[in-house]
């Protein structure tokens, strides 16, 4: 494509002409895709940072901040002590990310504020026995 566009000739009709000629000599027939939807990504809007968020999904790898991060740890952690088997468990958990939490309240990392505070065991355990009474 390297003829100029000749003058009077509308410059769409040029590029129309140009693509027709190039599809005639089968010059889009082997491309990668052909034939297939665009990608999801295509819907939206532009993003700097595409093709990190590509390579992160691809890799299977997400970056929370610290607290955050912690925030669901301490989720789960609540989720795994009521399904727990013993009391035991239930404890052995709930100080373990009792001691995370501490740990954050007296060293903030960057990023948003924990908004968290140690568990009471004895409550966690309460509840624990609670939800297996029910059963």
């Amino acid at each position: 494509m390297t003829e100029r566009k000749p003058p009077g000739v509308d410059f769409e009709s040029w590029v129309d002409k140009q693509i027709r000629d190039a599809d005639a000599r089968g010059e889009f027939a082997e491309l990668p895709g052909a034939g297939k939807p665009l990608p999801t990504e295509m819907d939206s809007t532009y993003d700097e940072l595409w093709w990190v968020k590509r390579k992160m999904a691809r890799e299977g790898f997400s970056v929370l901040p610290p607290t955050l991060a912690l925030r669901k740890e301490a989720e789960d952690a609540l989720e795994a002590a009521a399904k727990a088997p013993s009391e035991r468990v239930v404890r052995r958990i709930v100080e373990e990310i009792n001691v995370k939490i501490r740990d954050v309240m007296f060293k903030p990392p960057p990023g948003p504020p924990l908004g968290l505070k140690p568990y009471d065991v004895d409550e966690v355990v309460r509840q624990w026995r609670e939800g297996r009474a029910e059963r």
